[in-house]
């Protein structure tokens, strides 16, 4: 995430096809991609420093979501080298909050107990 935040801001190029113009809509979007991914490192690494299990479990499913959700954009934009990666990122994040909360997110006891 925090690469990603990285790259977005330092050289939002990476973000676009080789042809196309870097922009000030693209300068735009990369400034809230820089944003999100930021802050979502941020808070990864202080949850995982603070050890607070659930509410680190509870944002890795969000991250999970929000890396599948770019898996399918990215389809259906046909950036096809993209999409396994993406995917396998938000599967390992998936898998990897059921592990540390002890509930799989999609089972009521990892959001009420």
């Amino acid at each position: 995430m925090a690469t990603g935040a990285v790259l977005a801001f330092i050289h939002p190029a990476m973000l676009v096809s080789p042809h196309d113009e870097i922009n000030g809509a693209v300068r735009v979007y990369a400034g809230y991609l820089t944003a999100r991914n930021g802050v979502l490192a941020v808070m990864l690494v202080a949850l995982l420093a603070l050890r607070a299990r659930r509410s680190l479990g509870n944002l890795m499913a969000i991250v999970a979501f929000i890396q599948i959700l770019d898996a399918v954009m990215d389809a259906i934009e046909a950036r096809w080298t993209l999409v396994p990666g993406v995917l396998i990122f938000g599967l390992i994040y998936l898998i990897s909050a059921a592990r540390l909360t002890g509930y799989p997110f999609w089972r009521s006891e990892a959001w009420t107990e």
